[in-house]
């Protein structure tokens, strides 16, 4: 099988990085990229919104899967174009994706499906937004209705930082806050059948304690030996099939990964928000973990060919990622610094280094490009062992300027046994 990545970041060169062991996998090719991607992907130069330019690239290099990384061309229907012509594509069409790019559009499908999440309003006026936050008291949670990398919420016991947030955005949903831990489930489904994969935690705080602005996500862990054991099924019953069912009943039968970003609070788990793609960080971790061959179970969510398929297999132990963010992420981040000492971390047993925000300098010299500039994945028997090993691997790199959260996973590894 020959296949084309679309996307340039940590998640895209995980999703790569899984491909490549895949051995029904041939050739594999990705647009943008990145340069760590290219150590296992040929880079192809194209806007990856454009779906005549991904569908002509996807032809000349006989792509038989295409595999969307970020949300921004799902939205686009960049799925579509590629399905009007026979090429067989991981990503819901269009307006499917609609669950992801209009957070009052997937509260409404979920309102119909009957799945539990957050009372909300949608509103467009400031006079709509204070009425919200006065209804729903603080801590006052305030979401871009549009796409927003992932930096869209706003959760805030200040009333005024909420109210300007509504400003800047212009049309957004406020929600009444949810209490507990938050998780990150992903599904791949094909139109009528839909295979979990493991759960996960992400960190969305810029700072240790889950202080600071929020993020992309500063980091994420797999398994959670916390969670419920019944959490996959129960979630599954009652929340993603429901979902599929009713996008199917709307007539947007939805192929591809649902994310289902969960809080487990004390009147049980609730949907935080849905999502059309892997969530970046916690793809890192979750795809580390996978066993299964993932090209053809790619495939099968664009031809329907998931209904035979019970459950994956997955590797044994644990695995944490961390991110090295640019100073002054997540606001205006500094870009084009050199990044030193890749190889050191990649020499650290059992981690190794994925790129998410990164560009030459050069011939073979790397710098800075964004945000969110790397992923260090640890991976180990234990969560103690995976985040000791990823700890040791992200000391190893300079960037100046650059910072870490010290806390990913360790509440978690703590109460391992």
């Amino acid at each position: 099988m020959k296949a084309l990545v679309l996307g340039g970041g940590g998640r895209e060169h995980a999703l790569i990085r899984v491909l490549s062991r895949d051995p029904g996998v041939t050739s594999l090719h990705s647009a943008p990229g990145n340069p760590g991607i290219s150590a296992n992907a040929e880079n192809h130069v194209i806007n990856t919104l454009d779906g005549l330019a991904v569908t002509e690239l996807a032809a000349r290099i006989g792509a038989e899967l295409v595999v969307i990384g970020p949300e921004a061309p799902l939205v686009e229907g960049v799925a579509d174009t590629l399905r009007e012509r026979g090429i067989p594509v991981f990503g819901p069409d269009r307006a499917a994706a609609r669950l992801e790019g209009s957070k009052s559009y997937a509260k409404e499908v979920m309102e119909a499906a009957g799945v539990p999440t957050a009372r909300s309003r949608a509103c467009k006026t400031p006079g709509q937004v204070a009425d919200a936050l006065e209804a729903f008291g603080p801590p006052y949670v305030v979401k871009n209705d549009g796409l927003a990398a992932g930096k869209g919420v706003v959760v805030t016991e200040d009333r005024s930082a909420a109210e300007q947030h509504a400003r800047e955005c212009g049309r957004v949903v406020v929600e009444e806050y949810l209490d507990g831990p938050e998780v990150s489930l992903f599904v791949l489904c094909d139109g009528t059948n839909a295979v979990p994969m493991l759960p996960a935690q992400d960190f969305k705080r810029a700072y240790d304690g889950d202080e600071g602005p929020n993020t992309g996500g500063m980091g994420a862990y797999t398994p959670l030996p916390w969670a419920p054991p019944a959490l996959v099924d129960g979630v599954m019953e009652t929340m993603v099939r429901p979902t599929i069912r009713e996008m199917a009943k709307r007539g947007n039968r939805y192929q591809g990964l649902l994310y289902v970003g969960l809080a487990l609070t004390s009147a049980g788990p609730r949907v935080v928000e849905f999502n059309a793609r892997f969530g970046d960080p916690e793809a890192q971790v979750v795809l580390d973990r996978l066993a299964t061959p993932i090209g053809a179970l790619l495939q099968a969510s664009d031809t329907g060919g998931l209904g035979g398929i019970a459950s994956l297999e997955w590797r044994e132990g644990a695995a944490v990622t961390l991110v090295l963010a640019a100073e002054n992420y997540p606001g205006d981040p500094v870009k084009g610094d050199p990044v030193t000492g890749l190889d050191a971390a990649n020499a650290v047993e059992g981690a190794y280094v994925l790129h998410a925000g990164t560009a030459w300098s050069g011939v073979r010299d790397i710098k800075s490009n964004g945000g969110r500039v790397l992923n260090v994945v640890g991976t180990g028997d234990t969560l103690a062992l995976a985040r000791e090993r990823a700890y040791d691997a992200i000391g190893r790199i300079e960037l100046r300027g650059s910072f870490y959260r010290t806390d990913i996973a360790e509440k978690a590894a703590e109460g391992e046994g």
